[in-house]
């Protein structure tokens, strides 16, 4: 069996091995030549897989290491009768927390209150429901606005996205579709933007295009109390440079960029090919991932009451550093910035969850600790308790 594989998936070529003969290449360059003669096509979302790149192959499945399937025709899979797999939640946690590092980041920067504002998370799922139950911890108020959750049942306390553009924080999590009863591609357009109370903090993690990034731009020229936080860009890797000096913290796509969704992604969809082809996994993501980091030092006193998760969570992921490494392309030519955006999410370096990060809680009294625990940082039950 042969494999074709997007270099840049972790332990890809370990795991895929034990079914076949693996080939990798750059996902973004794939072409119909690369996998004419592959069985197996495995992509991540920088990879259109559709009828020009499929057409004529002889590939039986595909597999994305990733939570969205924007990037793939569902449909023509079906029609040619090709397996398909995407890794649902893999990155959600990471995602999660990149959420809270960011409000941290600007609480500290700004001296705001988190415990008295709200939450308007849009897109209740894997994501966004993380989301919710961390911002919830921190004492935050979260209304959720998800109208595809609300009509299928089973959940209450939804609110109407009216309701969620009032909310300090507006945060979206929702996957990018064009078609449907409730299409998200420009979801957030000129209309909606305009509509953000005062101050508001708008956070993008989705997908590029489920903001209208050219009327966002436009909005931010003329709206100087907004404060803009986005991960995901229209036109990757050739994105926005002056949507990102305008914003208050961008970032290169990495917002689930932890090594173990990353790793967690790898296996779903190792799983799911094994499962198709009738084999028995034999590879666990668990058994390569590396040890975790050493505790985080106890912060230093003062600060005020969030001091010590704010240096728990940005001891574990600091957002800034990912802001001053994506800015750093502003200084190269324009026809250089895509090659250094993609680079950046190539080359990254490795961050783990906060369930694998320890944290030191001497010091720290109990409800600091057990917001820690909430966060899911590893704390001892010991310490939970003092």
């Amino acid at each position: 069996m042969k494999i074709v594989a997007d270099e840049n998936i972790p332990c890809v070529e370990k795991a895929f091995s034990m079914l076949g003969e693996v080939t990798l290449l750059p996902g973004r360059g794939m072409r119909s030549d690369d996998v004419r003669d592959a069985d197996v096509l495995l992509v991540r979302s920088v990879t259109r897989v559709d009828h020009d790149l499929l057409e004529g192959s002889r590939v039986r499945f595909v597999g994305s290491a990733t939570i969205g399937y924007d990037h793939v025709d569902r449909g023509y899979l079906r029609r040619r009768g090709i397996g398909f797999s995407t890794a649902p939640g893999s990155n959600a946690t990471s995602a999660a927390e990149y959420v809270v590092s960011v409000l941290l980041v600007l609480q500290e920067r700004h001296d705001f209150d988190l415990a008295s504002m709200t939450a308007g998370i849009v897109g209740c799922g894997n994501v966004g429901s993380r989301v919710r139950d961390r911002l919830t911890a921190l004492g935050m108020n979260c209304l959720v606005n998800d109208p595809p959750l609300q009509r299928a049942g089973g959940q209450d306390g939804f609110v109407e996205l009216e309701a969620v553009l009032q909310a300090d924080v507006v945060s979206l999590h929702v996957p990018l579709t064009r078609g449907g009863r409730y299409p998200t591609f420009h979801l957030a357009d000129g209309s909606f933007l305009r509509r953000l109370k005062p101050g508001a903090i708008f956070i993008n993690t989705a997908r590029g295009a489920v903001v209208d990034n050219m009327a966002l731009a436009a909005l931010l020229r003329k709206r100087g109390d907004l404060c803009v936080v986005l991960d995901v860009w229209e036109g990757e890797p050739a994105i926005n440079t002056a949507l990102l000096e305008a914003a208050a913290l961008g970032t290169p796509h990495i917002a689930g960029y932890s090594l173990d969704g990353k790793f967690r992604g790898t296996e779903m969809i190792y799983r799911a090919a094994c499962d198709y082809f009738g084999q028995t996994p034999q590879w666990c993501a668990r058994d390569d991932l590396p040890a975790a980091p050493l505790p985080a030092p106890a912060p230093a006193e003062g600060g005020g009451a969030l001091a010590g998760i704010r240096h728990a969570v940005l001891a574990a992921y600091d957002v800034r550093r990912d802001d001053r490494r994506l800015r750093e392309i502003l200084k190269l030519p324009a026809d250089e910035r895509p090659a250094r955006f993609d680079r950046l999410r190539k080359d990254y370096p490795v961050r783990r969850e906060f369930a694998e990060c320890g944290i030191d809680t001497a010091g720290m009294d109990r409800s600091s600790v057990a917001i820690l625990c909430e966060l899911g940082f590893r704390v001892s039950m010991k310490a939970a308790c003092v």
